[in-house]
């Protein structure tokens, strides 16, 4: 079996799009509409792909507070300075449960919690 993709509802597919190339540097794959009102983009490439939906006719999105994305940097602290200059707050860390990794979470756009690990 191989992982294809999460799917993540989104309030604003443009302020999405953005977070993920800018923050986790996701290139766009491919976008694609599912009707009138539904856009789809899929991010990254591999077994690291995201798909975004835009439902123009939803008020809001509701995500759970219980799942987050995770992504591998190669310097926490280099990558805590990048997001200081984005204005991306930290929501939680840095922690690091022992001496081989340390994380930090944020939050994107519509409120999915997503971790930023360095293994060391």
């Amino acid at each position: 079996m191989k992982f294809n993709w999460c799917t993540i509802q989104v309030n604003d597919m443009e302020e999405s799009i953005k977070f993920y190339q800018e923050i986790a540097g996701l290139a766009i794959d491919r976008k694609l509409q599912a009707g009138p009102d539904v856009e789809i983009t899929f991010l990254g490439e591999g077994e690291t792909k995201i798909e975004l939906i835009h439902n123009k006719n939803a008020s809001s999105v509701t995500i759970g507070p219980d799942i987050s994305l995770g992504f591998e940097v190669t310097s926490l602290e280099e990558f805590m300075d990048f997001l200081k200059e984005k204005n991306i707050p930290v929501q939680g860390g840095p922690f690091q449960p022992n001496p081989h990794l340390k994380f930090i979470y944020v939050q994107d756009p519509n409120g999915l919690k997503v971790q930023f690990a360095q293994h060391m």
